[in-house]
């Protein structure tokens, strides 16, 4: 009888524990459940320049700029992390195409050419074209570039933009990979131009006082608008599109913008421009 009730007592044991491990699987089965749910949490591999300071360049290791600041709040705010690589403008459009990156932020004007192959966000970002020459060059204008070696990045609106000043199929219109090498070929004297945006230009001459550079407005140049870059089709855009216009609203775009520019952004002429 003894025996009995020891074999009972020892059975119960064992089916108190093997409650006692089910009643515990329960809160663990949750956290797993919320630590699955964070690792879900898409991570958006973002692809840039990477050589367009001050908006994406290089800083070390790591890329940096306005246009890093504001792929990462974009991001933030669409409920995303951001994963920001510098792979080349070139590589960037075939990377978006092969939709290998879910976008790409890297001072890309829209156009309707691009629109062909690519679908873009909401313009984030208001700019022009400058040139870039040398202070006793006696270029003041566009016209006066007619003739003159000009140095752009290859595939780049500024391209465009030289070649109404030389002519389509002029030699005179010398295509970079990236923006350091056409600035490069400026000083060394194989190019009496460069060509880029105003913000580039000026953040150039500003921080290279002993090369005597100057930059050079010309008003018949067109605004342009930048915009965030996807893959044809891709269902990420109206949740970009969201989050560009609440940190256009909320402050958070007017506070990166003069973090690297100094002055505020015209949010109203960005939101005008997304009625066209």
């Amino acid at each position: 009888m003894k025996r009995f009730s020891l074999l009972n007592f020892i059975l119960m044991l064992v089916i108190v524990a093997l409650l006692s491990a089910c009643g515990k699987s329960e809160p663990e089965s949750s956290q797993g459940v919320e630590k699955a749910a964070a690792e879900e949490k898409k991570i958006l591999r973002i692809v840039t320049d990477g050589a367009y300071a001050p908006m994406e360049y290089m800083e070390g290791e790591e890329v940096t700029g306005f246009g890093v600041d504001f792929a990462k709040a974009v991001a933030l705010e669409a409920g995303y992390e951001a994963d920001i690589e510098a792979v080349g403008w070139e590589p960037m459009f075939e990377e978006i195409e092969r939709k290998t990156a879910d976008m790409a932020i890297s001072s890309i004007t829209i156009t309707d050419q691009r629109k062909q192959t690519f679908d873009f966000s909401v313009p984030y970002y208001l700019s022009t074209h400058k040139i870039m020459v040398s202070k006793d060059s006696g270029v003041e204008r566009g016209a006066d570039l007619k003739g003159k070696k000009m140095a752009v990045l290859n595939g780049s609106t500024e391209q465009t933009t030289a070649k109404s000043i030389a002519g389509e199929n002029s030699r005179d219109v010398l295509k970079f990979a990236d923006h350091n090498l056409a600035i490069q070929e400026l000083l060394k004297g194989r190019a009496d131009a460069v060509i880029a945006d105003n913000a580039v230009v000026e953040y150039y001459v500003k921080m290279h006082p002993e090369q005597d550079l100057k930059a050079v407005t010309d008003d018949s140049f067109e605004n342009k608008f930048y915009g965030v870059l996807f893959p044809k089709g891709s269902g990420l855009k109206p949740e970009i599109d969201e989050a560009i216009n609440i940190l256009l609203d909320n402050g958070k775009y007017a506070e990166i913008y003069e973090k690297w520019f100094g002055i505020a952004p015209d949010i109203e002429t960005l939101k005008a421009q997304q009625l066209k």
